[in-house]
């Protein structure tokens, strides 16, 4: 079976990757399996620029085939931020809360009328050689206080169009169903059946 390094220490971001990958047939690890790949800075602006640039260092660190993601959530009141900055809206060391509360706080006198967002997910698969992309996109808006247990990143504070919970609310299968990742990672699922036809 292809061996194929998610190019990601995220233990939150690979198990959903794996979840959604589940039916393609390759052996999916992690960076944990590969404890001498760089820790790549992520300095891009754009999520396409990072996703790249995490793919083709990881391949060339690894020399095995890698995936990468970068995701970020666009409130389309604060002009698309936090956008490529998500993972660190409040802070080079910020935890999810620390960034939740910074949302919450830049939202605090903006009615719900106005909270649409979007969660926007770049995968990139590399074999070294060739180079494939995948967007996923899941519209929804902003509350104002977290809700849920489940998910992680801004999922406690982000309800997605059609539904009346957060992500973080929403049973795994069905945020692994439509979800930006999901969305984002259904395609990369075609793209590596069209790679690998005979696995």
């Amino acid at each position: 079976m292809e061996r194929i390094v998610l190019a990601t220490r995220n233990p939150d971001k690979v198990r959903e990757i794996r979840a959604i990958l589940s039916a393609v047939p390759v052996e999916l690890v992690d960076l944990d399996n590969f404890p001498g790949a760089p820790e790549v800075v992520e300095d891009g602006k754009t999520l396409e620029a990072n996703a790249l640039k995490k793919a083709r260092e990881i391949v060339l660190a690894t020399s095995i085939p890698a995936i990468a993601d970068d995701t970020g959530l666009e409130v389309f009141e604060l002009d698309l931020r936090p956008g490529v900055y998500s993972s660190r809206y409040a802070g080079e060391d910020a935890s999810y809360a620390d960034n939740c509360r910074k949302l919450v706080s830049e939202l605090r006198h903006v009615p719900e009328s106005r909270r649409g967002a979007r969660f926007r997910c770049i995968a990139v698969f590399t074999d070294g050689r060739h180079e494939r992309i995948a967007e996923g996109i899941c519209h929804g808006k902003i509350i104002d206080s977290p809700h849920g247990a489940g998910g992680f990143g801004y999922d406690p504070l982000f309800v997605p169009d059609g539904y009346s919970l957060t992500f973080a609310e929403l049973p795994p299968d069905i945020k692994n169903r439509i979800s930006h990742r999901a969305k984002a990672f259904a395609k990369m699922a075609e793209i590596l059946s069209e790679y690998y036809p005979n696995r």
